[in-house]
């Protein structure tokens, strides 16, 4: 079973993350910020991750430090679950729809962090959540889990159906790059 535990704690956030990645889907989220919870339950969903997170933010100051070290715990989470990463598929893409909105996610377990982020979001908040921070989260995630991540809206009008499409995209690739296939690294170098 490719699962990790973390334990993260700063001046700011303290945070837990249980990742199964050969997991069903179920996922147990609270991080005070119920809009990035709904969004983090259906990643691990779509992705058929098992995914416990709790963190104790400073949500007094703003919701940066919470998604921001979030995205960081999940990164050293997914590593470590991956280990040698012996087998994988590596690369993965995904286009979901939501309803008018349709987002494409590409992932390449590489060891080559880097993230690009195209998503125009007209507004400043979905519920409680600040949209500036979508791109925090998934910039501390492809760092720590040091993969190369593209994300991208390619078109769509409610800011709700795009970041969603987003996170269910998000979802199937790690399911899907995740997948194993043989017993090789994939990679010509023969390490990742």
């Amino acid at each position: 079973m490719r699962a990790s535990t973390i334990e993260r704690k700063t001046k700011e956030t303290d945070i837990f993350v249980e990742l199964n990645i050969d997991g069903t889907g179920q996922a147990d989220i609270s991080t005070g910020i119920g809009f990035f919870d709904h969004m983090l339950t259906l990643m691990a969903f779509h992705g058929r991750l098992d995914l416990n997170i709790r963190c104790q933010g400073d949500l007094e100051v703003d919701s940066h430090h919470t998604v921001e070290d979030i995205g960081l715990a999940l990164g050293q989470a997914f590593v470590e679950a991956l280990s040698d990463k012996k087998g994988i598929r590596r690369y993965a893409n995904a286009y979901i729809p939501m309803d008018e909105s349709l987002a494409r996610v590409v992932l390449d377990i590489s060891n080559r962090p880097y993230l690009v982020y195209n998503v125009d979001l007209k507004k400043d908040y979905l519920g409680q959540m600040d949209t500036q921070n979508f791109e925090e989260f998934f910039r501390a995630f492809a760092m720590a889990s040091r993969v190369t991540l593209h994300v991208e809206v390619l078109y769509g009008n409610n800011d709700h159906h795009k970041i969603e499409a987003v996170f269910k995209a998000l979802g199937r690739v790690l399911s899907e790059a995740t997948d194993i296939t043989d017993d090789r690294i994939s990679s010509t170098k023969g390490v990742l």
